[in-house]
């Protein structure tokens, strides 16, 4: 999510999740919305009388006119979402779809109406995705590797064989979890890294090399590609 001024985020309960809270916007606030730019994650969302949940996304997703909000939303790490849902990541993916097309109507209904009489519906939100979680299968202590190793910025080739999988299971696996291959989940994460040196204020030659892109160029095409806006109006959004 790129941040405004009304978007605040907050620890949450569940380990390695975030719990996000944006208000309702105004007849323009569409414009003014901002993008919510790819970073490997899934989100469960909540407005009132809806439950949603927004799959990986592989370009930047522009909210349109009717999701002024209010909003909140707990944002899982990468490859942690499919076994809370019982969906693989691939079938979301650049997706917000009702979570009731996922589990049953009425369940749906019955949670939608409790957090939506909840004094915060955050918090309500938070206490759901715990639930969830617990009723779960265990995370795969593996998909976490591949996820960890590749934000660190180490090579698919190099996960590959630290997590003892070939290119295939690879590949198959994290369609499944993170909803694109390895090369994607690694290109959106690199992206991630950038962004959060480049906002720090390292200058963009010196962000690129840090990061492992060719140049400067390099890391400006794959904002563009990625984000759909050059770099500098990221920084000064």
């Amino acid at each position: 999510m790129e941040p405004s001024a009304s978007y605040q985020e907050r620890a949450c309960r569940l380990p390695g999740a975030v719990l996000w809270t944006k208000p309702a916007l105004g007849r323009t606030g569409a414009a003014r919305a901002g993008l919510v730019l790819p970073d490997g994650c899934m989100d469960l969302l909540w407005t009132e009388g809806r439950l949603l949940v927004a799959g990986p996304d592989t370009r930047a997703f522009h909210p349109g006119p009717g999701l002024r909000g209010p909003w909140a939303g707990v944002r899982f790490r990468p490859g942690a979402a499919p076994a809370l849902l019982g969906v693989p990541a691939h079938e979301l993916r650049d997706r917000r779809v009702e979570l009731a097309d996922l589990r049953s109507a009425a369940e749906v209904r019955r949670l939608t109406g409790h957090i939506d009489a909840a004094p915060d519906p955050a918090a309500a939100l938070e206490a759901l995705a715990l639930r969830l979680a617990a009723d779960a299968q265990p995370e795969d202590p593996l998909i976490r590797a591949v996820a960890a190793s590749l934000a660190a910025g180490r090579s698919v080739a190099a996960t590959a064989e630290t997590v003892g999988l070939g290119a295939r299971q690879l590949h198959r696996r994290s369609l499944a979890a993170f909803g694109y291959g390895p090369k994607t989940l690694a290109r959106i994460l690199r992206l991630q890294r950038a962004l959060a040196l480049a906002r720090s204020g390292v200058p963009q030659a010196e962000t690129a090399a840090r990061t492992g892109y060719a140049d400067q160029a390099h890391l400006a095409r794959d904002v563009r590609e990625l984000a759909g806006l050059p770099l500098t109006a990221l920084l000064s959004s």
